[in-house]
Formats: structure tokens, C-alpha cells, sequence
């Protein structure tokens, strides 16, 4: 690839770790192979969700979609396939991201300040991934990449549409995904993950992945329209040259047919 991306637009897919959910959670009481469902019954009950607090997790997946500086889409790749190894997809992601320059890509998520960024840290501290670039302790903290209002390194979708915080965003990323036509959930859905995972099915917990990145990559377009940063003419022809990139990627990916069978054209009602 000639051009080197301007953003990461990425998404992760992680499952808990059942010894040391048993270890931490259940003081060893129950044996590993029973812990994580025990905790997801005990947190139904008290909070009617049964997924698991990120600190007990280690990711499975990570897709990463490279876009330009234009916006438009360069690749989108699923980190350590088909290994899937939980240290080496730590690794890679970091890596990924650092630059011998500091000239890195800017992160783009949904809820990554909430929760891909946090797990991925502590990935780190339990993987011994040493991320100098990342923490920065040397520079003033308004200046560090992970501080929490640094959208030159992170841009959270969430945060821009709840004015970080300030408002509960319910729907969540398929919602806005929805709003633009594109096809947001299908099969899948973040709290069966752990039942794929269990299923041995990583395969189809990467082409969730996929989807998600996609759908995140489109909110990210919009979003770029709302702030002023990207017209929405360019938007539209950069969704459509998008959706010519995932046609010619669905002949080896069948992911990709499905969420083409989903899509929706956003329509302008300015122009109706």
C-alpha cells in the first residue's frame, strides 16, 4: 500500500478468561470450566446483562479498517489471522498504531474510551506490551495520546454524539449505522460472542467484527460531515466507491455479500 493510512477505524471482539474469572471472581470456589457461566448467571440477576466487566477479558478479534486522509477507504484487515492469539493481536494493534516519528493514525472507535481502549491497555499490562508512545509520561497530560479529550489521536464516535457523556446514546452504534441506511446488527450481536467463542466459532466472530468496522467506518463519515471536517457530496461519493470495494472483497469474503443484502442507500431529504 502506497499511501500510509490517516486513521485506524477499528473494532474488537474479547471473551472472558475463565481462570481468572475463577481465580479473582470465585476465589477459586468454582472450577474454571463452570466460572464465566456463573458469572453471567449472577450478573443477570443483579443487572439483567450477562456480560462480563472488561478487566476479566481478553480479546479474540480486532478488524481494522486503514482509511486515507481523503476518508476514503484504503484496507480493512483482521489482526493475527488465523491464529487469533489473544497476546499477538495485543501486540500487533499497538504496533500498528506507533510510528518511530510520532506521526501516528488517528484512532477512530465507538465506545473505544469505554471499553476497546481500556482492555486493550490492560491486554498490554498483562501481555508485557511496553507502549512509551502511548502513555507519553514525559509530556503535559493534555498532551498524552490517551487523555481522554485528545481527538487528534482518538477520535470516539460515541463521545462526539453524546458530547462526552452528557447523554445516553440508546441503540448504540447499530442505531447510527441505522440512521444512514447501512445494515447495522444482522446474526450477530455482542453479547453472543462469548457462546460463539465457547462454539469454537472465531471465523464468524471476525466477519461480526468485520461488519461492525464497516458500520463504524460509515458513522465516522457522517460524523466527519457533522463537525465540518468532510462535505457531504464527498461523503456520498467515497460511500459509494466503498460499496464497489466490498463487492469486489465479497467474491473471497461471503461476509461481505451478506451485508451488501443489508444495505440501504441513505437518501437525501433535502433533494426529495
Amino acid at each position: 500500500m502506497s499511501e500510509s493510512p490517516a486513521y485506524f477505524v477499528f473494532d474488537i471482539e474479547s471473551v472472558a478468561d475463565p481462570k481468572l474469572v475463577s481465580k479473582v471472581h470465585f476465589s477459586g470456589d468454582v472450577p474454571e470450566n463452570e466460572a464465566v457461566q456463573a458469572y453471567r448467571e449472577e450478573l443477570m440477576e443483579k443487572t439483567n446483562s450477562d456480560f462480563i466487566p472488561y478487566t476479566f477479558q481478553i480479546p479474540v478479534s480486532i478488524a481494522v479498517a486503514k482509511v486515507a486522509k481523503d476518508f476514503s477507504l484504503l484496507d480493512l484487515v483482521v489482526l493475527d489471522e488465523p491464529l487469533f492469539r489473544p497476546h499477538e493481536i495485543c501486540r500487533l494493534f499497538w504496533r500498528g498504531w506507533s510510528h518511530p516519528k510520532n506521526n501516528f493514525p488517528t484512532l477512530v472507535s465507538f465506545n473505544g474510551r469505554g471499553f476497546d481502549i481500556p482492555m486493550l491497555e490492560l491486554a498490554a499490562f498483562r501481555y508485557g506490551v511496553s507502549l512509551p508512545q502511548w502513555f507519553a509520561m514525559e509530556t503535559k497530560m493534555y498532551e498524552q495520546p490517551r487523555y481522554r479529550y485528545n481527538t487528534k489521536v482518538h477520535i470516539d464516535l460515541l463521545d462526539i454524539l453524546t458530547n462526552n457523556g452528557a447523554t445516553r446514546f440508546n441503540g448504540g452504534l447499530s442505531l447510527a449505522a441505522s440512521l444512514l441506511g447501512k445494515p447495522g446488527k444482522m446474526d450477530t450481536r455482542g453479547d453472543k460472542v462469548q457462546d460463539m467463542f465457547n462454539e469454537g466459532r472465531l471465523p464468524e466472530i471476525n466477519d461480526y467484527c468485520r461488519c461492525d468496522v464497516l458500520d463504524t467506518y460509515f458513522v465516522f463519515l457522517r460524523t466527519m460531515v457533522l463537525v465540518g471536517k468532510l462535505p457531504l457530496d464527498d461523503e456520498q461519493q467515497i460511500v459509494k466507491s466503498t460499496r464497489v470495494w466490498i463487492e469486489q472483497q465479497s467474491e473471497t469474503l461471503p461476509i461481505y455479500r451478506q451485508y451488501l443484502d443489508n444495505w440501504g442507500d441513505w437518501v437525501n431529504p433535502f433533494l426529495e
